[in-house]
């Protein structure tokens, strides 16, 4: 396995978490780790620079130094859909730049982990959505699904489109996103039992914008997903 594609059940659900804590389990076991976010939207200033947070926590959890271009192919102002930024910016976001910077990561790179925007059915342009990029990669797909009410049918309509595109599965993880949400454990337990592939952890809440602890994730979960 060369890659894995974290996608949501919608946007704030907590991918970047996810990809972040990734990153780190996958640094741990010694191996050189890309991160990548082929589509941004959204931008603040930071030292008189735009930036995308998103991007910038997965530069910084990366171990490989990369060209922004092939980590970040399109990084659009407003924090809207990106085909709609895309459309304003006029710019057509091409799935096949994003293949060929995905590459050029992988001669660099042990594992590259790529990060969604949205959720998994977000448009990209006239005609492709991320699920076509899914495709495209041919990466195992790795859901985050943030936990709140709702999230049970969230969850299901998106696994059912991901195996609906024969795309396999890397497995999920729960992402306490409403510390009041009642009956959590039950939720996850009917995640566990519906989901069709293996739960990696559940990560409690936290109100930072991304968290220092990966202790949450099921390390010898992710090492059988990834072996080999």
């Amino acid at each position: 396995m060369k890659g894995v594609f974290v996608t949501g059940t919608d946007t704030g659900v907590g991918k970047t978490r996810v990809s972040v804590a990734l990153v780190h389990a996958l640094r741990a076991q010694g191996l050189r780790v890309a991160a990548m976010k082929p589509v941004a939207a959204g931008t603040e200033a930071r030292y008189g620079v735009l930036i995308n947070e998103d991007v910038a926590a997965l530069t910084a959890a990366a171990n490989v130094d990369a060209d922004p271009r092939w980590v970040n192919p399109y990084l659009f102002h407003p924090p809207i859909a990106p085909h709609i930024a895309a459309t304003q910016a006029g710019v057509a976001i091409d799935l096949q730049v994003i293949v060929d910077a995905y590459s050029r990561l992988t001669e660099l790179a042990d594992v590259v982990v790529v990060e969604g925007v949205g959720g998994f059915r977000v448009p990209l342009n006239a005609t492709q959505d991320t699920a076509d990029l899914a495709v495209a990669l041919g990466l195992p797909l790795l859901l985050a699904v943030g936990l709140r009410l709702g999230c049970l049918n969230h969850a299901l309509l998106t696994a059912e489109a991901i195996t609906h595109r024969s795309l396999p599965w890397a497995g999920w993880v729960g992402n306490h996103i409403d510390p009041a949400m009642d009956a959590q454990a039950e939720n996850i337990a009917a995640l566990r039992q519906r989901l069709p592939g293996p739960c990696l952890g559940i990560q409690p809440y936290c109100p930072d914008e991304i968290p220092q602890s990966f202790d949450w994730l099921d390390r010898a979960g992710m090492g059988r997903v990834f072996a080999g």
